[in-house]
């Protein structure tokens, strides 16, 4: 168990640094960790990419609050826009688990594929939605919460990459707009962790130390050592060339993609 413990604790803290240097939300880099991961250590097939995705989201829980609480405290949550957004992205989230558990490893490996293709692309061109039209309304903005909800617990993450162009869009400032994405997380990530657990309940196959969906191991090992690595990544981020790690981490995460896409056939 201690071996099993450090190799999640490496994954951690790989995760909690490029946080930190780059901005990038959690589930992009630990995703595709706990895949590589789960597979050495002899995870059946079948069961990967649903532990991955729910793992992936009960470390967000944690990661989130001191996330938000740190953009809260310099007033850059819209909190308004939370509350608009919470109640569509708890259904959204909590469906797409549903959904997600009722759906082979194959297809969310895919899924996850043409996502990684899509943060890379964007993390390489730089491309930014320009400000064109004003939040919708409270129906508008239960449907969009849905639809990022959706996504975010298909491919295990705190909605970021989807929340923060939408918020761009509507002539939220980028640095507020990074700030609300922070606080529309955390219910992000509790959402998606409870339909993980009660999901993968019934799932056979899983390894010891299970919360249906949440391999334990990993969600300790995780939580712990990026925690503790997130703040020298914000430190690295005030010394180092951030826009060319940028692009170098893209191009790392098109070769990810293009082995796991590899591993599908």
């Amino acid at each position: 168990m201690a071996s099993i413990l450090a190799m999640y604790a490496v994954v951690g803290a790989a995760a909690g640094v490029l946080a930190g240097l780059l901005g990038i939300g959690g589930g992009v880099v630990i995703v595709p960790m706990l895949v590589f991961s789960f597979a050495r250590q002899g995870i059946p097939d079948q069961a990967i990419m649903h532990l991955a995705l729910g793992t992936s989201m009960a470390s967000i829980m944690f990661t989130a609050v001191s996330s938000f609480w740190f953009h809260h405290r310099r007033d850059a949550v819209r909190w308004l826009v939370v509350r608009r957004l919470v109640a569509g992205i708890f259904l959204g989230t909590f469906l797409g688990s549903c959904v997600a558990a009722s759906l082979s490893t194959r297809f969310l490996k895919g899924f996850f594929v043409i996502f990684l293709y899509y943060v890379a692309v964007q993390m390489l061109f730089g491309r930014k939605p320009k400000p064109g039209r004003q939040l919708p309304g409270v129906a508008g903005m239960f449907g969009v919460g849905n639809v990022i909800g959706g996504v975010s617990s298909l491919v295990g993450i705190g909605g970021g990459t989807l929340s923060v162009p939408f918020m761009v869009w509507c002539n939220i400032p980028l640095r507020e707009a990074i700030g609300t994405s922070a606080a529309i997380g955390f219910p992000i990530a509790v959402a998606g962790a409870i339909g993980y657990f009660y999901n993968g309940l019934s799932a056979t196959g899983l390894p010891g130390y299970s919360l249906g969906y949440v391999y334990l191991p990993a969600l300790v090992g995780i939580v712990g050592a990026s925690m503790l690595t997130a703040p020298l990544g914000v430190r690295l981020a005030h010394s180092l060339p951030v826009d060319k790690l940028t692009r170098l981490f893209a191009a790392l995460l098109l070769a990810v993609a293009t082995r796991m896409l590899i591993s599908l056939f």
